[in-house]
């Protein structure tokens, strides 16, 4: 599908941790509803390592907190859907863009599949046989908290095997979609820190290796996270029609995302608030 040639703002923010990260996506959002900001194409990592939550899970249901305390990994919810996502050795990405724009149109779904075509330029060019799921029948409510398990709706799969988990959330006329592309190491360790069975673990582990993977499994090789986003940005500014302008943040959006981090995603009531 072609589109009107737009311009948005490009930003890669670097390593944060994980309320800070999730603080200034809102920060971004907030901006761009108002006004004040552009619709923005945004790269960044986490440290330390955090597990994140969609904004509907129960953390004591889900979470074993006291793995995640021994292992130094940090806990925030995120203000979109989806399920659980260990954020470690990966590229995110977020897209924050107001709902008008023709290439968020229609629903949650629709809007996924459209932006995902920015994905899938940006990994092919880095040598991936990528492929967008289908439609998939309802989720049966037995399967794990986490996100990688099985592909969503239009998510990126290679080899069969999910490679890029995506969430969203619409508020305030504004679209956020954010999501985690694994670079290297192990995609089951997300295992060690969910509220699992013990006497299912070693299963989920299995089953979860067998439908996900990393970049550098699905490529034979690790890249940098600066060529990797370098890649993304230009399969972005290719399959949606985009002109990319390196940016920074505001210091309104940096004094935002300060305060939400203090207020909101580094606050015991918002984590643990379901």
């Amino acid at each position: 599908m072609s589109y009107p040639r737009a311009t948005w703002r490009l930003l890669n923010t670097g390593v944060a941790d994980g309320a800070t990260n999730m603080a200034v996506d809102e920060a971004i959002l907030e901006g761009v509803a108002a006004g004040q900001s552009p619709p923005t194409l945004r790269f960044y990592a986490w440290q330390p390592p955090c597990l994140s939550l969609g904004y509907a899970q129960v953390v004591r249901d889900e979470v074993d907190l006291e793995a995640c305390r021994a292992r130094g990994i940090d806990l925030v919810r995120r203000p979109t859907g989806g399920r659980a996502i260990l954020h470690t050795d990966e590229l995110t990405y977020s897209v924050v863009v107001p709902q008008d724009d023709p290439r968020v149109s229609g629903g949650v779904v629709e809007s996924y599949r459209r932006l995902c075509q920015g994905l899938l330029a940006g990994l092919r060019m880095l040598g991936l046989d990528v492929v967008q799921a289908g439609r998939k029948p309802p989720r049966p409510k037995n399967l794990s908290a986490a996100c990688f398990d099985a592909p969503s709706d239009y998510e990126i799969i290679v080899g069969g095997r999910k490679i890029v988990g995506s969430a969203q959330a619409r508020r305030r006329g504004v679209v956020l979609q954010h999501g985690a592309l694994p670079l290297i190491g192990d995609v089951t360790r997300i295992v060690d820190v969910l509220n699992l069975p013990e006497d299912e673990r070693e299963k989920f582990r299995a089953a979860l290796r067998a439908r996900a993977t990393t970049l550098e499994a699905a490529l034979g090789r690790a890249l940098p996270f600066d060529e990797v986003a370098r890649a993304l940005a230009q399969g972005f500014a290719q399959g949606l029609n985009l002109e990319l302008v390196p940016g920074e943040l505001s210091p309104r959006e940096l004094a935002r995302a300060e305060a939400l981090r203090a207020e909101k995603y580094a606050a015991e009531g918002w984590t643990f608030q379901r």
